[in-house]
């Protein structure tokens, strides 16, 4: 994190140049979402962003791309986790940061990286400028920051409405998998880097950058989002009680669980014996026989808190939150 104080973008006295990339379907209200950002930011001395919103054929990376050709520090992301994917393709590789403004339900990357889903916050954490330099996972030509997954998660995604997300939020997820509990097992090949294939009858592989799931339940104890590793987690459960006693073991965050094994790779090659839902960062893409992932070490420019204390940086931002509610009525008074 250190890296990423040292290479902050000052903006001198004007701020810094930004750009919002909006998915309108998550926004009740764009007209007062734009005021609201455009009142904060100009309150904090920063120039009006730029906006652009997604599209269906394009749900933010080519707006993303534009902002960066026009010269902006920071892009902020805001919608579901398929938008702050999206934007994340965009912008790996370069020196421009990204800000986190949730929409969604889901919202992987907050809920591991202590990025509140307050919108004030999110401001408050852009302007401030804390910085932290992210490894991504690279999927063909697209990147995750959170997970990848291949069978039983991609299965619970697909099942889980829109409304029903929209009405109760991360607990719709819960519904979805209850649907798909007694599907039976994929055969998996596994190729960890350059080691001999391993097999495996399960119902799900995750490649993970970050160990936290829906409802910040943590599956897996060791990811980190800056280590320069992907965590493999392979769930093997055949039964009812099995799924029970994982849950269970996560959610008590017992050092062990039942029915998972763990593997650490820089590449990770799963092959399955039949076409399988596949998904990236809870955004599914098409459904396939093999899922290919590498790390990009220290590929993306994230806007986080910086609480003094804190060795696990999934934290309330509420100082941030707070401190951001201020700077959004100072504005509307202005």
């Amino acid at each position: 994190m250190d890296a990423g104080q040292d290479r902050r973008p000052s903006g001198g006295d004007g701020g810094l140049r930004s750009a919002v990339v909006v998915n309108p379907v998550k926004v009740a209200d764009l007209d007062d979402l734009r005021r609201t950002v455009n009142d904060a930011l100009a309150a904090a001395g920063w120039p009006e962003p730029q906006w652009f919103e997604t599209t269906v054929d394009d749900p933010g990376r080519g707006q993303t791309e534009q902002a960066v050709k026009a010269g902006v520090d920071l892009v902020f992301a805001c919608g579901g986790d398929g938008t702050v994917m999206s934007c994340v393709s965009g912008l790996v590789g370069t020196d421009v940061a990204l800000a986190v403004l949730p929409q969604g339900t889901g919202n992987l990357l907050a809920a591991n990286l202590g990025l509140s889903t307050d919108m004030a916050a999110g401001l408050q954490v852009a302007i401030e400028r804390g910085r932290r330099l992210l490894d991504v996972g690279a999927v063909e030509d697209r990147y995750f920051t959170v997970m990848a997954g291949m069978g039983f998660d991609a299965q619970m995604l697909a099942a889980t409405s829109e409304t029903t997300k929209a009405r109760i939020g991360w607990p719709a997820y819960v519904m979805g998998a209850a649907r798909h509990l007694r599907d039976r097992p994929m055969r998996v090949q596994i190729r960890i880097d350059d080691r001999p294939p391993v097999r495996r009858r399960a119902r799900s592989v995750l490649i993970a950058n970050v160990g936290r799931l829906q409802g910040g339940v943590r599956l897996l104890t060791e990811a980190e989002p800056d280590d320069g590793w992907l965590d493999i987690a392979v769930l093997t459960p055949r039964n009812l009680r099995h799924w029970l006693a994982l849950g269970w073991a996560v959610i008590r965050r017992n050092g062990r669980v039942p029915q998972m094994e763990v593997f650490r790779a820089r590449r990770v090659v799963v092959t399955s014996n039949r076409a399988q839902p596949r998904e990236l960062d809870g955004d599914l893409i098409s459904p396939g026989r093999q899922l290919r992932a590498v790390v990009r070490p220290q590929a993306l420019w994230l806007c986080v808190p910086q609480p003094e204390e804190a060795p696990d940086l999934a934290v309330d931002a509420q100082k941030a939150g707070e401190r951001g509610e201020q700077l959004i009525e100072e504005a509307r008074r202005e």
